[in-house]
């Protein structure tokens, strides 16, 4: 059976999709939203060893439908197979080069600097541009520090302190505030002619939901201990719930910062769920899903965090989306 879908794979700058034809079985592409990298996954039909296999390090871009949906290089080539079943080849690549000096442990710190300043310097050590959001740029503490932390493990920790996203792609590094991507929203509908094949949602949760947090931190004007504690705006009916972090903060602004980043994670984490699409190769981690035609206080909007592309040569192809953050109607059933 003919590919119902237009794809392209490019290896090292070369067109290999011709010559890639006859053996490949199926493409798998993920794309999250800074926990993970993310991946690509290509299995072809390997039988008597007739696939060349890719250097490592190779750079890889995949498209389907004519619209990219990964770059990265290769990071593992695994062959599988049975006596008298054939064999596989399956060739695994990451958005970014995990062999390198992302994974060098750093030690330095930084006096009265930006977070911007900070992180260039990180960035730079290993081989990283770094684009920030202009708001996270611009925080300012009197010391920043790196005690043996990878560039890596620095970005994903100053991400949950200040309510960010951390994403690498390529030599490049990105640091979000959550919520603030401008990102084309994706639209899906249930009914005829929708693109929604199913949906498994709780458009609210209870458990990670709080109303307030409070963060501790030291005064050495006053040498002693303060709390800073911020209120969540929401619009659900919840009881009182404070959300008190551990950790003590440097200052008061530190302080701030946390206690900001944990009402944008307590927005985030209002709802979850999942929806399986027709294949939307437009759709990435962090746009909007704009869902419609499944019931009243489901419907609504909802923030994407993990997009996952499959598609195979026997016809099929769909797009998963994991969900969080449900705005709008999504969790209130008006009747």
């Amino acid at each position: 059976m003919p590919w119902s879908v237009d794809w392209k794979v490019t290896v090292d700058g070369q067109d290999m999709s011709a010559a890639m034809k006859p053996f490949l079985i199926s493409v798998d592409v993920t794309d999250k939203e800074g926990t993970a990298s993310d991946t690509c996954s290509l299995t072809l039909d390997d039988r008597g060893g007739q696939v060349r296999l890719p250097r490592e390090g190779a750079a890889v871009s995949v498209a389907l439908q004519g619209a990219t949906v990964f770059l990265g290089i290769v990071d593992t080539v695994r062959s599988t197979g049975t006596r008298g079943g054939g064999s596989l080849l399956v060739v695994g690549a990451k958005g970014f080069d995990s062999r390198g000096k992302v994974k060098e442990g750093q030690s330095f710190h930084k006096d009265d600097a930006t977070l911007e300043d900070f992180l260039s310097e990180a960035a730079k050590a290993a081989g990283y541009s770094i684009t920030i959001d202009p708001d996270l740029g611009k925080i300012e503490r009197s010391y920043w520090a790196s005690e043996g932390e990878s560039f890596l493990a620095l970005g994903q920790r100053i991400a949950r302190e200040v309510g960010g996203t951390f994403k690498l792609r390529g030599t490049q590094a990105i640091l979000m505030k959550r919520g603030s991507s401008p990102l084309a929203a994706v639209v899906a509908f249930s009914g005829p002619g929708g693109n929604l094949i199913s949906w498994d949602i709780a458009p609210f949760t209870g458990r990670r939901s709080f109303t307030k947090a409070k963060v501790q931190y030291f005064d050495r004007e006053k040498a002693k201990f303060e709390q800073e504690e911020i209120e969540f705006e929401t619009d659900r009916d919840l009881p009182d719930a404070t959300n008190v972090i551990r950790s003590t903060a440097g200052d008061k602004t530190q302080a701030k910062d946390i206690a900001e980043a944990r009402k944008r994670e307590a927005e985030r984490e209002g709802g979850e769920g999942t929806v399986v699409l027709d294949l939307t190769p437009s759709a990435q981690a962090e746009a909007m899903l704009i869902l419609s035609g499944t019931r009243p206080g489901v419907d609504g909007s909802y923030r994407i965090v993990t997009v996952s592309h499959k598609t195979d040569r026997t016809g099929g192809a769909t797009t998963s989306l994991e969900l969080r953050q449900p705005t709008g109607s999504a969790g209130k059933d008006q009747r």
